[in-house]
């Protein structure tokens, strides 16, 4: 298993930050990768046999799949401002076509595909936010591709964890094939900071501690969760964001918490 934390490295000729590939990570499902576009500068994205789901987390851009022209879309100057993004999912073998019209800042997220659903645009108010949690384990969740909406493995969401909040708490699991008790899903955090200079923590444990890691995470980090229970906490003065992106053998998100750990819940 690859390190858990991959840092951004610096753009390439797409403008691409951080790239990681089930190869890379050594697991199956998830793909994950992160592009920053000036004004004018586009990429091309097309996987044999992976489903594709664009999410705009700032800025403007034109987006095409294949023959299907969705338009300039995007509202948000940062992923803290208060409203949902856009995102346009595409089919198995689809073409991407992408071009900043200001400056960019887009996610790629992959999975296993094979169904050919029609490439479709994702607006804000389609996006549900959910508030859950109470008092210092609150946080806000927008459910970007939900497991109620179509696509063949991506399950997708972003989530913002206030300043001295907890999130991914109390520290759950969804690493068993084991519907309807539990379900299998490879998962990516990516983080964004606000202010930037900021820094949060994620543990990453297994029942047996096989692993267990405690990640320092900062502005434009990826932590990856092959299995295990992995809680998040900022600390104060900081808030915090990241997107998840999940895939495994069934597309359906059941947790299992740690039992050491679960009497919070049930206060």
């Amino acid at each position: 298993m690859a390190d858990l934390k991959i840092r951004p490295h610096a753009p390439d000729a797409d403008g691409r930050v951080l790239d990681i590939t089930p190869e890379s990570a050594g697991w199956r499902y998830v793909g994950f990768s992160v592009h920053h576009c000036g004004e004018g500068q586009g990429f091309r994205h097309s996987l044999k046999g992976r489903e594709t789901c664009l999410v705009i987390l700032s800025g403007r851009a034109a987006v095409k799949v294949d023959d299907m022209d969705f338009g300039v879309i995007g509202e948000r100057n940062s992923v803290f401002d208060d409203v949902a993004p856009y995102a346009v999912y595409a089919p198995a073998d689809a073409l991407c076509d992408v071009k900043a019209v200001t400056d960019l800042e887009a996610a790629i997220c992959t999975a296993p595909g094979w169904s050919k659903l029609e490439p479709r645009l994702i607006e804000p108010s389609a996006i549900g936010m959910d508030e859950r949690g109470s008092g210092s384990n609150t946080r806000f969740v927008r459910n970007v591709l939900p497991e109620t909406e179509p696509a063949d493995s991506l399950l997708i969401a972003e989530v913002i964890t206030p300043s001295g909040n907890w999130s991914s708490y109390p520290p759950h699991k969804h690493d068993s094939d084991d519907v309807p008790s539990e379900s299998a899903l490879e998962e990516t955090y990516y983080y964004r900071m606000n202010p930037a200079q900021g820094f949060g923590f994620q543990r990453v444990y297994t029942d047996d501690r096989a692993i267990d890691e405690a990640v320092c995470v900062e502005d434009g980090d990826v932590v990856m969760v092959p299995k295990g229970y992995h809680p998040v906490g900022s600390p104060h003065g900081y808030d915090m964001y990241y997107l998840n992106v999940m895939a495994g053998p069934k597309r359906t998100w059941l947790i299992h918490n740690d039992p050491v750990h679960e009497w919070i819940v049930k206060r």
